[in-house]
């Protein structure tokens, strides 16, 4: 073997083992979490600080030891081929046995050999390498950075800006494998995975519709908005001006309690209002939720493109998005359908309409079509939304709104009582969806769909 063929294997051996080595700490770098190193920070272990360093920024290191491992692979698979050639000639059989060599060297040192070391002694090498990896991100440069962003500029799509290292997909593939692993429980991966979609997820799926929202006018006085609030079991109701569209502050419990005590119940809720947080219902949820921790809201109101009222928000509706449904103590599960008498029975809001004229034996149901639940239907009955003790006949029944339920005090359900001649009122007026209903006793109140 003459002198240069020599030089060709060694410089084909130190680019093979280079390119493994850089492949074990790349290996190494993305099995160490951030917890661990500020632990190895605490614990004052040799490389902890350089570690850190490189775990605060990883996309740039991560860039730069895959574009020195990709050049030490190509360094030794150039040479061994050129080998080759010098030994059986230049020809298809000498390109093919120097890209089979390359190949074997490439998967069996870099890809599996090094790499499972570096995943295995994850911290004793990240540490042991720290230092090394930041003197060769000082020797290139930008370069990587720059190769980043060419790769991300010829690739359809928006690209990642530290280059495709920690992807979302991958990720969610981590997660995936952590759940069939049983490492983790599948109500933890389900919350996981709702941190992904948070970042997708705009107010206007969070929100509470416009017709579910309770509103009072800001000309009532705090005496009304006390029993309104009470009767509801909503401590923060918006107030609106002229038109529900006009929503001009919200009306807070604690304030108005307060008002009570000094005996101010009969101020108008316009003087003890706070102003209103407006956002548009095009933001995402994650975005609102980081303004709202921040500036410690609880509520803000959802204003359409034409600046209309679109619907309410609250932090706790964003964390349903990630922990799933909220409730509390006073809450429990309720039957669909629970007969209190032969001509009585208590439902749930959200039965079907259709369900409840079986039950009922009504054939036809008035505004059936526009609704398709109990709830629904006593609320068109009504033309407001229903609170506790809000009544309306329809189709020879009478719905009556018994008591809410869950964070948002919806109503949770409806007494149907089936009536004849000696309970039918006379003088009932007739409403759109049957006899006309009452909301009880504060017919001042401004309850609005």
């Amino acid at each position: 073997m003459e002198s240069g063929d020599l030089l060709l294997v060694f410089i084909a051996a130190v680019a093979a083992l280079a390119a493994a080595g850089l492949g074990a700490v790349d290996a190494a770098l993305t099995r160490v979490s951030r917890v661990s190193v500020e632990q190895f920070g605490r614990q004052h272990k040799a490389g902890a600080a350089n570690l850190a360093r490189v775990v605060a920024d990883p996309g740039r290191y991560l860039a730069l030891l895959l574009l020195l491992r990709i050049v030490g692979e190509m360094v030794a698979a150039a040479c061994i081929t050129v080998l080759a050639v010098h030994a059986y000639g230049a020809g298809f059989a000498a390109v093919g046995l120097g890209a089979l060599v390359s190949t074997l060297v490439a998967y069996i040192l870099v890809g599996v050999m090094f790499r499972t070391l570096g995943r295995q002694h994850a911290p004793a090498v990240s540490l042991a390498t720290a230092g090394l990896t930041i003197r060769l991100a000082r020797i290139f440069g930008p370069l990587p950075r720059l190769l980043i962003a060419f790769g991300n500029a010829v690739t359809p799509g928006p690209g990642y800006r530290d280059g495709p290292f920690a992807s979302e997909a991958e990720l969610r593939d981590l997660v995936d494998l952590a759940e069939e692993n049983e490492v983790i429980e599948p109500e933890e991966r389900d919350m996981i995975a709702s941190v992904f979609e948070l970042g997708d997820t705009l107010v206007r799926e969070v929100m509470v519709p416009r017709p579910d929202m309770l509103f009072i006018e800001s000309d009532k006085t705090v005496r009304q908005a006390i029993s309104l609030a009470l009767r509801s079991g909503f401590s923060r109701i918006p107030v609106i001006g002229e038109s529900v569209d006009d929503v001009v502050g919200i009306a807070f419990l604690k304030d108005m309690v307060g008002w009570e005590r000094e005996g101010r119940e009969d101020s108008r809720v316009a003087e003890i209002m706070r102003a209103p947080v407006l956002v548009p219902e095009s933001k995402p949820a994650d975005d609102l939720l980081r303004e709202m921790q921040a500036s410690r809201t609880h509520m803000a109101v959802v204003i359409d493109e034409y600046g209309g009222t679109a619907g309410l928000v609250t932090i706790e509706d964003i964390l349903e998005e990630i922990v799933g449904e909220i409730t509390d103590e006073y809450d429990s599960a309720t039957p669909p359908v629970e007969w209190l008498d032969d001509d009585t029975a208590r439902v749930t809001a959200r039965l079907d309409v259709d369900d409840l004229a079986e039950l009922f034996g009504v054939e036809d149901v008035p505004g059936a079509r526009d609704v398709e639940t109990v709830g629904g239907l006593l609320a068109s009955a009504l033309g407001r939304v229903p609170i506790p003790g809000a009544t309306a006949d329809v189709a020879g029944l009478r719905l009556s709104a018994e008591r809410a339920a869950g964070r948002r005090n919806q109503i949770g359900t409806v007494v149907v009582r089936r009536l004849t001649p000696s309970t039918r009122d006379p003088d009932a007026p007739e409403g759109p969806a049957g006899p006309g209903g009452t909301d009880g006793p504060e017919q001042s109140r401004k309850v609005t769909s």
